[in-house]
């Protein structure tokens, strides 16, 4: 079951692994509060992630999202996943008999509060539930109207071997955490914060259980301003942000 329980809009991705075959639907809307079972086949392994600021254009097409957009340009993710940051649920589900492996990461930085919690009660859950965005270093914030709505990785923002854990980095031995790292890791715990945080950050449960679920802002409500208020006035005009969608309006009363 895939829950919103953020106080925005959000429109979950889902990207199946190469060879993996895709569940029914890749890509959809959930209001506040909304939930909608998702079905994948038994073994299959993938990842799910929130999409924010989506707006769908006028002629049904040109649908694109400000954090996680998978650049189709419909609701649907069809193969593609999502553009960075993006906070990212991770699922290797076995068929009974084996272990299940999930996750929650911020390897690709953050964009939502998630959590996964087995249906299986005696199996852990995992999650990033702090506002990512509120602590985002200025350096790696994505900004909208003033506001964070998004947190790059270092990896993203320097492009480095060391931040990325490639080149001389590219292992365990040589890819050691950052302090952008410990960042990210000091606020979700149970979260991947680089690419070999494996020991603290991947969970297994039985495989064939009962399933998953995946709520997004797992905290309740809004994690973010829901409202972003520009006022310009000498020019009378105020632009007015929601995470659902954009206005923009004549202010008759501005001095």
């Amino acid at each position: 079951m895939v829950t919103n329980s953020c106080g925005y809009t959000v429109w979950p991705g889902i990207l199946s692994n190469a060879g993996v075959a895709p569940p029914s639907t890749t890509g959809f809307m959930l209001s506040p509060g909304e939930s909608r079972a998702v079905a994948v086949a038994d073994g299959w392994s993938g990842r799910m992630w929130g999409r924010t600021l989506c707006e769908q254009g006028s002629s049904g097409a040109g649908f694109a999202c400000t954090t996680g957009d998978c650049g189709t340009g419909t609701v649907e993710c069809s193969g593609r996943g999502a553009a960075p940051p993006a906070t990212l649920a991770e699922f290797t589900l076995a068929s009974v008999g084996g272990d299940d492996f999930y996750d929650v990461s911020l390897v690709d930085g953050f964009n939502v509060p998630v959590l996964v919690a087995p249906a299986n009660g005696s199996c852990p859950t995992t999650d990033c539930p702090a506002d990512m965005n509120a602590q985002c270093p200025p350096e790696l914030r994505v900004v909208v109207a003033g506001a964070a709505v998004a947190c790059r990785s270092a990896c993203e923002a320097f492009g480095t071997e060391a931040y990325c854990c490639s080149g001389a980095h590219g292992t365990p031995a040589t890819c050691a955490p950052t302090a952008y790292s410990r960042l990210f890791k000091a606020a979700c715990p149970r979260a991947y914060s680089y690419a070999y945080d494996d020991a603290t950050s991947t969970f297994t449960c039985a495989g064939g259980s009962a399933g998953y679920g995946v709520v997004f802002c797992p905290a309740g409500g809004s994690r973010y301003a829901r409202w972003i208020i520009v006022v310009g006035r000498a020019r009378h005009v105020v632009a007015i942000w929601h995470f659902d969608r954009f206005f923009l309006w004549t202010c008759l009363l501005c001095d």
